[in-house]
């Protein structure tokens, strides 16, 4: 039996947002800045909270939220996480994309009823196309330390394949739309109109 680590949130916004064309974590769905909304949803139900980010974003990030800069170790999303991991190596990572803007408290809390700490990880999937959703995930510690090994041996940087090819619990939420991801400005409309009939 796997003890069960604790449970740390992770907002992933160090990414270019090349597609949405503004930095989607800026992007106001909840009258605050997405990163924001997502960190103080994290901040209910895990034991400590950060926003990851490119170091050129720490000057823009208001006070009293917590940071981690990416450390450029690794490429993609993986850079955000394992950056996260050295900080804490002992902790799991509950992750989420900046670019969620549907997630909610009671999908966490879903998510986290769900979470098996034998697994690599514990992942948010859509039943109709059952593969695991990394950025919308509980991260175990040994998965993490894994990963690292897998990228050194340039086994590529998708996180999503790294949870395909390893033993991950997948969890298909009540709400689909929690994990629609906004990464264009079409997205970014669907998202607003969805948001305005909740």
């Amino acid at each position: 039996m796997t003890s069960i680590a604790k449970l740390n949130g992770l907002v992933l916004s160090g990414g270019k947002s090349t597609r949405m064309g503004t930095d989607k974590g800026l992007i106001t769905y909840h009258k605050v800045p997405q990163r924001e909304h997502l960190y103080n949803l994290l901040g209910e139900v895990c034991d400590h909270t950060f926003i990851s980010l490119r170091g050129e974003q720490e000057k823009e990030m208001s006070h009293g939220f917590a940071t981690l800069a990416d450390e450029d170790k690794f490429r993609g999303p993986f850079n955000g996480i394992l950056s996260a991991h050295n900080f804490d190596k002992k902790a799991a990572w509950l992750v989420l994309a900046c670019d969620l803007p549907l997630i909610d408290i009671a999908a966490l809390k879903e998510l986290i009823e769900a979470r098996d700490p034998n697994k690599y990880a514990t992942a948010f999937a859509n039943d109709e196309n059952p593969l695991p959703e990394p950025l919308c995930a509980i991260w175990e510690p040994h998965a993490l330390q894994k990963a690292i090994t897998y990228l050194e041996a340039g086994n590529g940087s998708c996180p999503r394949k790294f949870l395909i090819n390893n033993d991950t619990k997948l969890v298909f939420p009540k709400n689909k739309n929690v994990i629609l991801n906004a990464n264009s400005v079409q997205d970014y409309n669907a998202a607003l109109t969805k948001i305005s009939v909740i």
